[in-house]
């Protein structure tokens, strides 16, 4: 039993190595590209709807509800990113049911490459929302005392998100291992039910984060718009 799948080699020459986070996250995205392929190569206004353009209709609708209700701001924006990285760490998660396959979010390589994704749209929407001196200033507010301890702040979350993915996808595999040694037949079918359910939990927490930490960094702007709004139909009336 290995504790990572980047412990597992499936090819090594020289300086280059294919090993299983490497394969299973290309395996993961392609299957994704397929998967949406499918779903939207017939897509219809008519009632008559595919499975595929229903269960993708749903989906969508959904993860848009999510987003509006905890960033309170139009989910168009934040969708393609934070969907992206649900529907990775869903699938990525949801595929140990399959044998012999790793899950890469079991590697702490690839939770902090999805962690530092974050850590990197944070500005990237925060500047196009509010401009580069408005995204700026939330770092010296109330004073610039708080600029060191709004940094460390950030990096602080950054490694949480890296981490916490990690060791709970490590701490079901290693469960579910100990688990087969000790009883083969029924504790595994229970823990693999479980680990379904935790990973699409982990998922859905991991996305939910990424929406509360950029929406952290709009949701100023939003809030000025507001009462700019407000000022303008105060002075109509």
């Amino acid at each position: 039993m290995s504790l990572s799948p980047d412990a597992v080699l499936f090819w090594h020459w020289k300086f280059f190595s294919l090993n299983a986070t490497i394969l299973y996250t290309w395996v993961i995205m392609g299957l994704l590209l397929v998967l949406s392929w499918l779903a939207t190569r017939k897509l219809t206004a008519d009632t008559k709807m595919t499975r595929w353009q229903n269960f993708l209709e749903a989906l969508v609708t959904y993860m848009r509800d999510q987003i509006r209700e905890i960033s309170r701001q139009d989910p168009g924006l934040y969708l393609p990113f934070v969907g992206s990285l649900f529907l990775f760490i869903a699938v990525s998660n949801l595929l140990i049911i399959v044998p012999g396959y790793e899950p890469p979010t079991g590697s702490l390589s690839t939770t902090t490459a999805l962690a530092l994704c974050v850590l990197l749209s944070v500005p990237i929407f925060g500047i196009a929302q509010k401009g580069l001196l408005g995204y700026l200033k939330h770092y010296i507010k109330p004073s610039v005392i708080m600029l060191p301890f709004h940094i460390i702040g950030e990096i602080s979350r950054t490694l949480s998100l890296a981490v916490r993915l990690y060791g709970n996808i490590m701490s079901g595999s290693v469960i579910l291992a100990i688990l087969l040694g000790i009883a083969p037949i029924f504790f595994p079918i229970i823990m693999e039910a479980l680990g379904l359910l935790t990973g699409l939990i982990q998922a859905y927490i991991f996305a939910i984060l990424a929406v509360v930490y950029i929406a952290s960094a709009t949701a100023s702007q939003e809030e000025e718009q507001k009462k700019q709004q407000s000022n303008q139909e105060s002075l109509i009336k």
